[in-house]
């Protein structure tokens, strides 16, 4: 714990242990705060960017020699609505125990969680899981999911980008022209989740542009992109996607399409996540 960790958080984690050790039917996992998830349907959706739709696109969006985008169909999904906050990683610890970076808990309890890896994502994942299985959520169909397996997990490249950019391919997750009132870019610091309303947004995510760039669990590899191939050439130094930009970031990378890549061990004030739900491999 932190010095610099906020009151109201440090209280909370104080009443997360107190239920730990006296109350009988309860644990940390029944009470731990949990985000709010959104489904994501199934169908169609264009992947990758170039310059002759995207002038301002990388030369790792264009989806091959021949074609600026490809199209991939996807399985129905479930995505955070909001980045994983400091709040919720702070109970996961909590209840966990994880070893993490004191600077991942320094800070609001609604603001998007940093300075935390890879792996201490997939550990939240892992956790998350256990504690939707312990305690359902209210939604029936997503309820019904998990008791047949499905599972909390990061979301891979392509199911972050469709999230993001809608069916439709637009630039931005809102449309084509950055907006400063829609998201948190070329700015000094991250703003609480959710903090810059977004009704255009194709499903109702908050954050898809700027605040924290978002590991996804697809290492780096250049497009066409094949989920198939996502677990090949590991033995090498991989770097794993991360998207979405960050709050420093000018417009060019927080577009929906613009793609980064850090170590796993990276811990940085500008990396974070959000959490999918998604069918058992």
């Amino acid at each position: 714990m932190t010095p610099t960790m906020a009151p109201r958080r440090a209280a909370a984690v104080a009443a997360l242990l107190f239920a730990a050790a006296s109350a009988l039917h309860s644990s940390p996992m029944d009470q731990a705060p949990r985000p709010v998830f959104v489904e994501i349907p199934a169908g169609p959706f264009t992947m990758g960017a170039g310059p002759a739709t995207t002038p301002e696109a990388f030369a790792n969006e264009r989806w091959s020699a021949a074609a600026e985008a490809g199209t991939l169909d996807l399985p129905a999904f479930y995505l955070a609505r909001r980045e994983t906050t400091i709040g919720e990683y702070a109970a996961f610890v909590t209840a966990t125990g994880w070893t993490t970076d004191p600077r991942a808990l320094a800070g609001p309890d609604d603001v998007p969680v940093a300075f935390v890896s890879w792996p201490d994502a997939l550990a939240y994942c892992r956790w998350l899981t256990r504690t939707l299985a312990a305690r359902p959520p209210a939604d029936p169909a997503l309820a019904e999911r998990l008791r047949n397996g499905w599972m909390a997990t990061l979301p891979t490249e392509a199911q972050w980008e469709k999230a993001a950019r809608g069916p439709d391919g637009r630039r931005y997750p809102w449309g084509e022209e950055a907006r400063r009132d829609r998201a948190q870019f070329d700015a000094p610091g991250v703003a609480p989740v959710g903090a810059h309303a977004c009704p255009e947004c194709a499903y109702g995510l908050d954050d898809m542009a700027g605040n924290v760039w978002e590991w996804t669990r697809s290492p780096s590899q250049p497009y066409p992109y094949d989920e198939s191939d996502d677990r090949l050439h590991l033995d090498a130094d991989a770097l794993w996607t991360i998207r979405g930009g960050g709050f420093a970031d000018p417009p060019r990378l927080v577009r929906g399409s613009a793609r980064g890549a850090a170590e796993p061990g990276a811990r940085r004030a500008f990396i974070g996540f959000r959490v999918a739900i998604v069918p058992p491999r």
